[in-house]
């Protein structure tokens, strides 16, 4: 178990290293537990998230079907419009 452990810290640092999101171009980032997923726009310059969307977000009208593929799209679409009023393209 520590093995399979310390092995993922390594891959995730290793995307890490390789995955920097910027003003000009942050970074999306996608989390999805059995339940319900999360999105983040994030500038790891300013080491700061610009947007975030989750089917638990109380804007979301999808609560109780957070797992389901209609409520990612609904996700999607709301962190992409979120976005664009901040100014990312």
């Amino acid at each position: 178990m520590r093995d399979t452990k310390t092995r993922h810290r390594i891959r995730k640092l290793k995307t890490r290293k390789k995955i920097f999101g910027t003003a000009e171009r942050p970074r999306l980032t996608v989390f999805r537990s059995l339940k319900h997923i999360y999105a983040q726009v994030i500038d790891d310059h300013a080491g700061r998230v610009i947007v975030a969307d989750s089917t638990v977000h109380k804007d979301s009208a999808e609560r109780n079907n957070g797992g389901t593929v209609a409520a990612a799209d609904k996700v999607g679409q709301r962190i992409a419009q979120k976005a664009i009023a901040q100014g990312v393209k």
